[in-house]
């Protein structure tokens, strides 16, 4: 018959079952405290793999630039035709266009389509330059870039507009000339956000003998080839302008005839044409 219990042996039992106790609700609290740090990284981890995600889906790998921009410019000859070219692949370097018929005159034109005195040039000169480019007197290259975007309120319409004028070389490259005359005759102003995308759509849609109208529009609306301006801005800026005497390109219009840079203080635009024409001649 066991010993009845005593007080002290009361005493030890309540201790060791409060020393259980305290036990277990250590460990479970140990426990709660593991699945809680395990959620905490799990959902890290998770939110990390959501923004990872969403960053790379948001990434569009640059495609290749416009067809047609040979030398970073669309030349365009006899009858407004553009002269063809396979497009750039992202990373390539542009090469000078190759030599054309030595009796027409080479006008090169840097532009950007918020420039006022690009605008004003146009309005000058741009029916000059058409009868020229028609008879084939003048072959005429033009170099659109996007200097201006710091002027357009953040819309970056420099950007855009140039883009723009690149799917038309892409897509509708003889009608190119008549693109550029339109984006320069209806330009913003500076130090406005300038045209919507959809406006740009309109108003490049409306160039009389656009050709596929409806890809011209899907691709401004993309701004497919806004990576492209960027490139191309960029070697202008770096690389001055090859094939002329220009040593630093100092913004727009920058005008080259026949590899020299027209000053429009020493003479006038149709001065320099008729120079460079004589000079030719002079050397057959």
């Amino acid at each position: 018959m066991p010993a009845p219990e005593t007080k002290n042996d009361r005493r030890r039992a309540a201790r060791e079952r409060a020393r259980q106790a305290m036990a277990a609700q250590r460990r479970s609290a140990a426990r709660r405290a593991l699945a809680i740090r395990s959620g905490i990284v799990a959902g890290v981890i998770a939110v990390l793999a959501v923004v990872a995600l969403v960053v790379v889906s948001g990434i569009t790998p640059p495609g290749p630039g416009p067809r047609n921009l040979a030398g970073d410019g669309v030349r365009i000859g006899e009858g407004f035709v553009a002269e063809r070219s396979v497009a750039l692949q992202p990373g390539a370097e542009a090469t000078p266009p190759a030599a054309h018929d030595a009796d027409a005159v080479t006008i090169r034109v840097y532009i950007d389509y918020l420039c006022p005195n690009c605008g004003a040039f146009e309005a000058e000169n741009g029916d000059y330059i058409e009868g020229l480019v028609k008879s084939g007197a003048a072959v005429v290259e033009y170099h659109p870039i996007a200097i201006l975007d710091r002027l357009s309120q953040g819309s970056k319409y420099s950007t855009r507009a140039t883009a723009a004028a690149l799917c038309a070389a892409d897509l509708a490259p003889d009608s190119f000339f008549a693109v550029n005359a339109k984006l320069l005759a209806d330009q913003p102003a500076e130090n406005t956000a300038g045209l919507t995308n959809e406006q740009l759509v309109s108003q490049i849609s409306g160039t009389r003998g656009l050709k596929n109208p409806a890809a011209v529009a899907e691709c401004v609306r993309d701004q497919r080839f806004a990576p492209t301006v960027a490139a191309v801005t960029k070697r202008v800026a770096d690389n001055a302008t090859a094939g002329s005497d220009v040593a630093e390109f100092r913004g727009t219009p920058t005008v080259i005839i026949d590899g020299r840079q027209w000053e429009a203080g020493a003479q006038t635009f149709r001065a320099a044409v008729a120079s460079a024409t004589a000079t030719r001649a002079a050397a057959e």
